[in-house]
């Protein structure tokens, strides 16, 4: 083999043994990997992380991630990430990957703020907590702080920056909260029926009572007896319309609403996005619009809660 030719496969497997390396230690690019379960965390690790950051969601865009599954791509990514931001007890398949391939490396959401428990009595989960926490403004401040001193300790040379677009992504969360705090304070209703029950953090910062069709899994079939109860509980408080989300059918709340004589609307538990603009045509109409994130999700939510609850302010 030609000297220079050798010389120049050698410079090569140096090269690569060093960006190899670089990705081990959780920097592409210079840049700090990080890696997130589902869109929520996808959405704080970005604001957060900025430009320092390169963000990989392993839900993809418009999937339900409830009970999503990794390939093995999907695991060297949480493998070679220098984060992985989880939320223990979610997602079992992510969970698994962040406990055997990102020891030590991992932010777990439900290690800094207290998950509450289910609302009802249901059996099938007693003693689980519910993973929904996003949904409250100020508990996902404090997880934007916390993730900013996690990110920071992993990449102490931009640390400055993690925390203050921490700190300035917590002050728009909490003026969020105020916007909804005001919106709901004089309503109609407070009685919050659901197809999923998603939106128990929601329902407890402002005083509604949320009414769940299905339990965790918005994919479940409720019983019989689930419905009929649902059904008297709404005609009881006059309810006008039943909530399905993004993402799965909408068919139990039309059921419900059926029955009860009310309308259906969107509320959406954000779990995931997808890029889809909704038309009235083929496409469903429960899909998020085209360009949406939290904030804008967020206060479509808001729109179609003060009109469903006939609030005024």
């Amino acid at each position: 083999m030609p000297r220079a030719l050798l010389a120049a496969l050698l410079t090569l497997a140096v090269a690569a043994g060093c960006a190899g390396r670089a990705a081990a230690n959780g920097f592409t690019g210079g840049k700090l990997d990080v890696v997130t379960a589902f869109y929520p965390l996808q959405f704080l690790s970005e604001r957060v992380g900025g430009d320092a950051v390169t963000v990989t969601n392993l839900t993809k865009p418009g999937a339900e991630p409830h009970d999503v599954e990794l390939n093995p791509r999907q695991v060297a990514q949480v493998a070679d990430a220098g984060v992985a931001v989880h939320l223990r007890g979610f997602q079992p398949a992510v969970d698994a990957a962040v406990a055997q391939e990102a020891k030590g490396r991992s932010f777990d959401v439900a290690s800094v703020v207290a998950l509450q428990p289910f609302s009802d009595d249901d059996e099938d989960r007693e003693g689980s907590k519910d993973p929904h926490v996003w949904l409250d403004p100020l508990r996902f401040a404090t997880i934007a702080g916390k993730l900013g001193d996690r990110l920071a300790e992993a990449d102490p040379a931009h640390a400055a920056g993690y925390r203050a677009r921490a700190s300035q992504l917590q002050d728009q969360l909490q003026g969020l909260d105020h916007t909804y705090a005001e919106s709901l304070a004089n309503c109609a209703r407070r009685e919050l029926v659901t197809s999923h029950e998603a939106f128990g953090y929601l329902a407890a910062r402002y005083g509604l009572t949320q009414v769940g069709i299905t339990g965790i899994s918005p994919e479940a079939e409720p019983s019989p007896r689930r419905l009929a109860q649902v059904a008297a509980q709404a005609r009881a408080t006059g309810t006008t319309t039943i909530f399905f989300e993004t993402l799965v059918s909408p068919k139990v709340a039309e059921t419900i609403a059926r029955e009860v004589g009310a309308k259906t609307a969107v509320l959406d538990p954000l779990e995931g996005l997808t890029d889809a603009e909704p038309t009235r045509g083929g496409k469903p109409q429960n899909e998020p619009q085209k360009g949406a994130d939290y904030f804008t999700v967020m206060r479509a939510n808001l729109a179609a809660l003060t009109t469903a609850l006939g609030c005024t302010s």
